[in-house]
């Protein structure tokens, strides 16, 4: 049977994530350097692996990929550069090797043009910018979503994939963004499309094959 890899499935979008997947009947395979993290999710199969390593093995049996894994805000420049951009590039060879058929990424606001204003995160888009172009010419079907600043507020299930004037509006909920990534795994038909996303008044559901 199929399976759903999740990179980053310790994150905060990744713990939301993987519950849907399973909700949604699907075998997740969950990748991560702590095992213990996920000890209150039952069901899921777990491989232990370092993304500044080589982690081919979790691609094994895997019909489709998610990368959701960051840097995160409080690491410097080296880590963007090792896990936003080269390991998001080991991630897209090993999908091409092992023939998945959906590779969905999760990228940035940004990551269009990261010379657009004067971004304090302009290393990290820069990396998000490479890593999404390497995907789009590697082959694999992919999605690539550019969420907007994350919140932690309660998911609201409506969104807008046109990116607000209004600097101050362009955010969406990690909640509303795992429900996202969710609807594109399952539905499967948002083949080698890009998406922006950010809070807005229409469900996702219309605006996202």
């Amino acid at each position: 049977m199929s399976k759903t890899l999740v990179i980053g499935s310790t994150g905060q979008i990744g713990l939301q994530l993987m519950p849907l997947l399973q909700q949604a009947g699907l075998n997740v395979v969950a990748l991560t350097r702590n095992p213990g993290k996920l000890a209150g999710i039952d069901g899921l199969e777990i491989i232990e692996g370092d993304l500044e390593s080589d982690f081919e093995q979790a691609f094994v049996g895997c019909e489709r990929v998610i990368f959701t894994a960051g840097s995160g805000a409080s690491t410097g420049a080296d880590k963007t550069l090792l896990v936003d951009l080269w390991a998001a590039r080991k991630a897209v060879d090993y999908a091409l090797k092992h023939h998945l058929k959906h590779f969905v990424m999760v990228s940035s606001r940004g990551a269009d043009n990261p010379d657009r204003g004067n971004s304090p995160i302009k290393p990290y888009l820069v990396a998000k910018c490479f890593a999404d172009e390497y995907l789009q010419r590697s082959g694999v079907p992919y999605t690539i979503l550019r969420p907007g600043r994350l919140t932690d507020a309660a998911a609201t299930g409506c969104i807008t994939t046109r990116r607000p004037e209004e600097a101050e509006r362009q955010h969406i909920t990690r909640a509303d963004t795992a429900r996202i990534i969710a609807h594109v795994v399952k539905t499967g038909q948002s083949r080698n499309t890009i998406y922006e996303l950010y809070q807005g008044d229409t469900p996702f559901a219309d605006l996202i094959a």
